[in-house]
């Protein structure tokens, strides 16, 4: 008899028959779901181009505004402090600055370095406790990147090019990877509450991509999204029934390929979503005291950037694939951007940040989350080895110090690094392409399969062409 014509003979074959089957009507189940919401989820969870490298699911990028100085944070110059008052021997080579004149000396540092650590990496005293935990961070001494200008120079940290209008690297990995939650943001930016950023929201944007790829913007504060309760006599079917509606009439109106659109009636789906999940996420009090303690919650200088960290944790926890706790915000000397004294600011800065992001990866590591979440600490330039006015640094470009841990990172390990007074990244110098595409490696994304079409030509992170920085992954 044809295998096709069999005849089923008792219930054991009719359960095996028609197992496979069962698969494809649930499946078809939640298509069909789907398509009646309107579209299937455009944040969907996506596996990586590169399964077998991929190590990090997630990622934060710890984003110091404004350019802490890598003289005195990571990067010891004991000749520069011997030069202190004198004019940078011409041998160093030229540099352009924006408010440093040619009659500028050389500015030593106050600061002191120890090593630590198994490593015996040298950290500076303004880090005590992100120095305890140098073991599990790779520090990349050479950066370098195109411009002396925060404007510039922030869209090129966080998009690869030094105008706006393109993508951050946050809406690339959620472009390329999706999120694993389907009631919380994807893409999450906490901005310092004392203001905005030179290079405004666009430099986290989502630029040319599809506007469902946009960050969402926390507010300040402990209320960071509002409007999360059902209102009074309201129930959650109702308010289901509601937005049904609402899309309905929202679709029957929209043009095709009108994505600014579709993205506004999926906001509205993730707002009735987080009302469910968001409020029990928000809610620190549930976190145990010494957990609090570590994070310095509920002290000062660290309570704010404390929270932002640990509610960074917790949304990383939760399936966010991108978290940017930013530390800076507003007029320049209340961001890393010390030209006037750059020891009273770099003093407070550290001291609000450097206990959070200490306590950050302690806490992700105890929760076996470091291992799949990839930490990037840095701003958008360095600090210049010449002083501006008497106590001062302006902004540098041609190296300064960024860090990276978790994610497959080895830790534990320096790379590159800059000349004698910190001026010039020499040794295995490391442009912001190349961050990019290393961070993009260890999400398992390929920086040239992660593109998209516009006006004509296929874009990407890096622009042209990174290299993977091979010692730390």
């Amino acid at each position: 008899m044809p295998e096709h014509s069999r005849i089923t003979r008792n219930r054991r074959e009719f359960i095996s028959d028609a197992f496979c089957g069962f698969g494809a009507v649930a499946l078809a189940s939640i298509i069909q779901r789907e398509l009646r919401a309107g579209t299937l989820n455009p944040l969907a969870a996506k596996p990586p181009h590169m399964k077998d490298r991929a190590k990090a699911k997630s990622m934060i990028f710890l984003f110091m505004a404004g350019g802490p100085s890598h003289i005195e944070t990571f990067d010891p110059k004991p000749l520069l402090n011997e030069l202190h008052g004198q004019k940078r021997p011409a041998g160093f080579g030229e540099a352009k600055y924006q408010f440093v004149n040619d009659k500028a000396t050389l500015l030593g540092t106050k600061r002191t370095f120890k090593k630590y650590g198994k490593s015996g990496i040298e950290v500076s005293d303004l880090l005590p406790h992100t120095a305890e935990c140098i073991d599990d961070i790779a520090v990349i001494r050479g950066c370098h990147g195109d411009m002396v200008v925060h404007s510039a120079a922030q869209y090129q940290l966080f998009t690869g090019r030094v105008i706006p209008g393109f993508p951050s690297m946050g809406a690339w990995t959620i472009y390329g990877l999706g999120s694993e939650s389907e009631s919380l943001p994807a893409y999450v930016v906490m901005p310092d509450p004392k203001g905005a950023l030179e290079a405004g929201q666009p430099m986290y944007g989502n630029g040319f991509l599809p506007a469902v790829y946009q960050p969402t913007m926390f507010r300040p504060g402990d209320r960071p999204v509002l409007n999360l309760d059902l209102p009074s006599g309201v129930t959650g079917a109702e308010r289901r029934k509601t937005l049904d509606l609402i899309r309905g009439l929202n679709q029957a109106n929209m043009a095709p390929g009108d994505t600014e659109f579709a993205a506004r009636i999926n906001a509205y789906d993730l707002a009735f979503k987080m009302q469910s999940e968001a409020p029990a996420v928000f809610d620190l009090s549930t976190e145990p005291r010494e957990t609090l303690d570590m994070y310095g919650i509920g002290v000062a200088p660290t309570d704010d950037y404390g929270r932002r960290c640990l509610l960074a944790r917790r949304l990383i926890e939760k399936g966010v694939r991108f978290v940017c706790p930013v530390s800076g915000g507003g007029p320049g000397n209340m961001q890393w951007d010390a030209h006037d004294n750059i020891e009273e600011n770099h003093l407070r800065m550290a001291a609000q940040t450097d206990k959070p992001v200490a306590a950050l990866l302690k806490d992700l590591k105890r929760r076996g989350l470091l291992d799949t979440t990839l930490v990037l600490w840095g701003g958008e330039f360095g600090r210049s080895p010449e002083s501006q006015g008497t106590k001062g640094r302006d902004h540098h470009n041609l190296g300064f110090t960024m860090w990276m841990a978790g994610g497959g990172i080895k830790g534990g390990q320096v790379v590159g690094g800059t000349d004698e007074i910190g001026l010039r990244a020499v040794n295995d110098p490391c442009h912001f392409r190349d961050v990019h595409t290393t961070l993009l490696h260890q999400l398992g994304l390929n920086q040239d399969a992660l593109s998209f079409m516009h006006q004509g030509r296929k874009e990407r992170l890096t622009e042209v062409h990174g290299r993977v920085i091979s010692q730390i992954v």
